[in-house]
């Protein structure tokens, strides 16, 4: 319900998070070290995501395809692929096709792009498995995602107030890694960075967590909140200023990308291999970093 009701909100909103434009971008630089060119690129939830544009820039013969997760998304992310030729709004290259999460095809694509969206997924898990599903065999996937060092004084604060948490928890990048193995990816890279973001008042901080994300916790809250309440929440804050006034807080943000292994034939007294099985073990292996 939460996840659901920040997606409403996304829809509505001017603009992607300035957050996700920014991690979009340095994501962006980790793609010339990937020689492979894809001739498909798979932007996974790309209004929040940010980079489409970015994407475009750097592939710009692919054909595209995104993915939205609710039909207001959908309908948000074909309008700016069909703004006219002069507008900002306009994305580079051919218009992409948008489609929902169960409308991809398998082995379509030779990149998955998703910035900043997994740790939005119930089962990351399970979407990575998606993932690998929609790439070609040498495809590969790139995503970034907040770590469980973000917002690590917010944690405190509302501990120290004896208030459930107010995030559900995040996966460690390791974690992250050993999932990209279990799907059937190969070689997964796995790095993070600590971003600092700084406000001048406990107002402007919260209007930009709302913008980025909502609580997902199980534990959170299971109601609305007093003005009381706020007034505690915004007390709060405000003692963590720094002493230039500004409040600071920390957001880790892991990055990952790995590529599609040939599949493998069990092994058993007998084994039968398809012809297609047969040639994807057997092609020449595409460019790699």
């Amino acid at each position: 319900m939460s996840v659901r009701a920040c997606l409403r909100r996304l829809a509505r909103a001017d603009q992607a998070p300035w957050l996700h434009g920014e991690v979009a971008k340095r994501m962006a630089e980790r793609l010339s070290i990937i020689r492979a060119k894809p001739e498909a690129v798979l932007d996974w939830w790309a209004y929040s995501g940010a980079g489409s544009s970015l994407l475009t820039q750097a592939y710009p013969s692919a054909r595209r395809f995104i993915v939205e997760p609710t039909p207001a998304l959908q309908e948000r992310s074909r309008h700016a692929a069909q703004a006219p030729w002069w507008s900002a709004r306009r994305w580079r290259g051919a218009a992409a096709q948008v489609m929902s999460p169960d409308e991809v095809l398998p082995a379509s694509v030779q990149l998955v792009w998703a910035n900043m969206m997994l740790h939005a997924s119930v089962d990351p898990a399970a979407l990575m498995a998606r993932w690998q599903r929609a790439l070609t065999v040498d495809g590969f996937v790139m995503f970034s995602c907040l770590g469980p060092g973000s917002l690590r004084d917010l944690h405190e604060l509302y501990e120290r107030l004896g208030w459930p948490p107010p995030m559900a928890d995040f996966v460690d990048m390791h974690d992250l890694g050993d999932m990209l193995v279990h799907a059937g990816f190969a070689d997964p890279v796995m790095d993070q960075e600590l971003l600092t973001l700084s406000w001048d008042s406990p107002q402007a901080l919260l209007r930009e967590l709302r913008s980025l994300g909502a609580n997902a916790s199980p534990d959170r809250f299971a109601g609305l909140r007093t003005p009381r309440w706020r007034e505690r929440l915004l007390a709060g804050l405000a003692a963590m200023a720094a002493p230039d006034g500004r409040i600071y807080l920390r957001f880790e943000v892991a990055y990952g990308h790995a590529f599609k292994a040939a599949p493998r034939p069990a092994v058993s007294a007998e084994t039968t291999v398809s012809l297609d099985d047969m040639r994807a073990m057997v092609r020449t292996k595409s460019p790699r970093a």
